[in-house]
Order: C-alpha cells, then structure tokens, then sequence
C-alpha cells in the first residue's frame, strides 16, 4: 500500500468474482469523507495501472474508487508454478467477454454496493468497460455512469482506413493466431495477451453490424434494467469510438436517455485524446474535473 497524494490513501486487495475466482484490484480512499463510491471498469486488454492516476484524483475529491482486472488480465492473472514473477500461461484458460460481465463485473459492482452501501456509487466504464454495464443484471445499483469512448465496436463503423485494417487483423491475423496458439498474444498488437475466448468472442462481435446486439446473449435483456444517469463522451479523434459507434451502444439502454458529448481535442486544449487520452493528467483540469463533477451532480 502506498499513498499517491498526502489526502489518498491506496490499497492493493483481491476480492472473489462471483464463481470465486480471485480478483486483483486497488482502492483509493480519500483520508478525508468519503461522499461518493466509484467503480472502474476497464477496457479489453488493458491493465487498471493505466487508470491510477485519475482513481487518485477522484479519491481526491472525497470518493472511493475501486480499479480491477479482469480475469486473465493484468494481476487478475495466475501465476507461474515456475520463475518470478511471471504469468501462467492463458492456454486453456476459460474466459469470454461475457463472462468478465456477467462474472467479474458483477462482482465489483455488488462488493462496492455492499461495502459503501450508503454512499451513490457510480460507474466509470472505458470502451468494453462501459459495454458491460448493459450486460450485468445488477446494472441498477448504479446511480451514475460515465462512458469514455464506450461504443458498439462494429468495424463498420469505425474510420476509413482503419475499420479495414481492424477488420483485416482480427480475422485474417488474430483468430487464426488465438486458435493456433491457445490464446491472443499481446505482442501481436492487442494489448495484454487475452483468452482465447475473449478474442474470439470480440473478434465476432466486431464483425458483426450491430456489435454485441446481434449476439444471442440473454444477459442483452440487462441494458433494459438501468435507469441511472448515463454520460457517454466521445473523442472526435478516436477511429474506433467514433460518435455513431457510441450512440449505437447507447441506443441500448432503452429505459433512459443517454447524453452523448463528442469532445474535440480543441475544446480541451489538447493535441490528441484518441481512445486512451483521457486518462492521461494533463486533463486533470478538465476532462477529469468535467466527469468528477457530473458524478458528484454538480
């Protein structure tokens, strides 16, 4: 444990999924009251390391935050019966995208619920982050969500020419790479290396019009059941989230209205936001401060 800021107290922990596989995760405590609970859910194949910073400064301001892995991802993975400090291999590691909803994220948002059960808790979700919170069926516990760059990840709608070159890798590259080696491996452009069955599973819902609408998932029946606050911000330089991706996504949450922002670097007095920008402290002013205080209802 560490404290990142002389008001934040941080705390690395574990706490079990619902099947009970043990999840990684940090808890950032503001020293001070605590007036809000926020969970965040990370993007497909990204550690929570990379949401540290922006965890600290919500803490900041008077919230606990919960950062997690999900299974298979970052410290949420097993370790090697062999060497230090090295992963397991994910060969026939069972996991899918639905399953990191319907398992993993659950489990964060009921463990926050339960022990902050007197404070709002919402709910931050980057790219697939966000699409799960359609997928889980305590979804209804949250009073707040804010999306950065969450979207319907159709290749179809993604920009000219990377909707070709995305569409291109995870069918011509990556699902005959994850079948052949058991798992997708990061360094072939992914990110962290990932199930096999999370790949495939998101390698079929990219290529599909409709994303994770055109699936038979039952859990798609959840999106109906949240009936929170929900802030859908959209970066008009990110190829993949681009606005007609993230309304498509918020097009599922039929029981409310969903705002959508698109938010031009300009505006911001940025260069460059893309896909994973926000997250980066020179927002911290702005972006960070924008979402903290639509969170808090300010």
């Amino acid at each position: 444990m560490d404290a990142a800021l002389d008001d934040v107290f941080i705390d690395e922990i574990n706490f079990p999924a619902t099947d009970g596989y043990a999840l990684a995760g940090t808890l950032f405590l503001p020293r001070g009251t605590k007036r809000h609970a926020v969970l965040i859910n990370s993007a497909t194949a990204v550690p929570r390391k990379i949401y540290r910073g922006f965890a600290s400064y919500l803490a900041h301001r008077g919230r606990a935050v919960l950062t997690y892995d999900y299974r298979g991802i970052g410290d949420s993975r097993l370790p090697a019966m062999v060497g230090y400090n090295q992963p397991k291999s994910l060969v026939g590691f069972k996991a899918s995208m639905s399953d990191w909803a319907a398992l993993d994220v659950t489990a964060a948002v009921s463990w926050m619920r339960e022990r902050y059960n007197t404070l709002p808790l919402a709910y931050v979700g980057h790219s697939f982050g966000g699409q799960a919170l359609g997928l889980i069926a305590n979804n209804s516990e949250i009073s707040r969500a804010a999306f950065v760059a969450s979207q319907a990840a159709t290749w179809r709608l993604m920009t000219s020419p990377e909707k070709y070159r995305v569409f291109a890798f995870m069918n011509l590259i990556g699902v005959p790479l994850a079948h052949t080696l058991g798992y997708a491996p990061g360094w072939a452009g992914v990110g962290e290396d990932l199930p096999k069955g999370v790949f495939l599973q998101w390698a079929e819902w990219v290529s599909s019009p409709r994303y994770l609408f055109d699936s038979k998932l039952p859990a798609l029946e959840n999106f109906a059941k949240f009936k929170g606050e929900l802030r859908a911000l959209c970066f008009s330089d990110d190829p993949w989230a681009t606005r007609p991706a993230v309304e498509l996504l918020a097009s599922g949450f039929t029981a409310i209205k969903p705002e959508v922002l698109n938010i031009k670097p300009s505006d911001v007095g940025a260069k460059a936001i893309g896909h994973f920008g926000f997250f980066r402290p020179e927002h911290r002013d702005t972006l960070w401060r924008g979402v903290a205080e639509w969170i808090q209802g300010d």
